[in-house]
């Protein structure tokens, strides 16, 4: 995978922070999460590995508290048995409802965000990007058009495709009606199915789809599909369907092609905030930064298992093509 690189909004400079005084006396670092995913998903070891190259080893000068959440509405809990355990930094992952769970948890700790589809500044979380202010720093992205741009990317690249099938959910909403709106201009008919409570019933959600959208599927970015990347990628192939993802991690699975940021890159460069925190900087002097790089990453494998020609113009567009 290529290294990924980041914009500074501007530049922050350190100044003293309580967990200085906690470094001098080489107390362990403990940093604290909670997401519907789990501690081993690729995102979380991303993360664990950066720290460990930044020279945090678990067990001997580090502990990561992680908790992992039944679904969206266990964050609450997560984050207050997060609280309970002492933690130094908090992490804040993904959705919303997750930063805003941590915020009222974590006191006067430092938090340490990705946020994933709105903007901590336009909500209020953060006076501005360059100044954060308060105790909350980190990264954030948007990738409302992205949606609409993986639609593209297979219209283009199959004309003949005309409908799809998109899987949404309570977190990723506004991805699906950022996509609808657009599927006239696309000359797409979409079909939309909401999923509620896990474990999602993906055959009998495909059953809700028009006959003629069934040759596509489109998965909005959301904790709870990353939860099924495997079994996603292995549906979309059993029912022969063009499959289109928000990260290369499905298309590791046997997804057909994804487009987005790389999700992995972000977690690693979250593990430098909580770094240059433990150090003594103070989260309002760090800017919140934004991913600028963009990947496409395509499976010729599953094309082959499909029966398809994946264009040449596609072919030469992708970052990474898996054979």
């Amino acid at each position: 995978m290529r290294r990924r690189d980041f914009i500074k909004v501007a530049a922050g400079s350190a100044i003293t922070w309580p967990l200085v005084a906690r470094a001098q006396q080489r107390a362990p670092l403990r940093v604290g999460a909670a997401s519907v995913q789990s501690r081993s998903a690729p995102i979380y070891v991303a993360f664990a590995n950066r720290m460990a190259e930044l020279g945090y080893e678990e067990g001997r000068n580090f502990t990561f508290e992680f908790v992992q959440a039944s679904n969206v509405s266990g964050y609450g809990a997560a984050f207050q048995e997060i609280a309970n355990r002492g933690i130094d930094i908090m992490m804040a992952t993904g959705p919303e409802e997750n930063l805003r769970a941590a915020i009222a948890a974590a006191g006067p700790r430092p938090i340490v965000m990705i946020a994933i589809d709105f903007d901590p500044f336009v909500r209020g979380y953060v006076k501005s990007l360059a100044r954060p202010s308060g105790n909350i720093t980190g990264l954030f992205f948007q990738q409302l058009d992205l949606a609409v741009k993986r639609a593209q990317l297979l219209r283009d690249a199959f004309p003949a495709l005309s409908g799809a099938t998109v899987f949404w959910d309570q977190v990723s909403a506004d991805q699906w009606q950022t996509l609808k709106r657009a599927g006239a201009a696309l000359a797409m008919h979409l079909s939309g199915i909401e999923f509620h409570e896990r474990p999602f019933d993906y055959e009998q959600a495909l059953t809700q789809a028009a006959p003629e959208d069934r040759a596509a599927l489109l998965v909005m970015a959301s904790p709870q599909f990353a939860l099924d990347r495997r079994p996603l990628a292995e549906f979309a192939l059993q029912h022969r369907m063009l499959s289109a993802f928000y990260t290369r991690e499905y298309v590791d699975m046997g997804g057909f092609f994804s487009y987005g940021v790389s999700f992995t890159g972000m977690f690693r460069h979250a593990a430098d905030y909580v770094d240059r925190i433990a150090r003594g900087a103070k989260p309002d002097d760090l800017p919140i930064e934004q991913p600028t790089k963009y990947e496409l990453v395509i499976n010729l494998k599953t094309a082959k298992a499909l029966g398809i020609t994946v264009p040449q113009t596609m072919l030469v567009a992708a970052d990474e093509v898996i054979e």
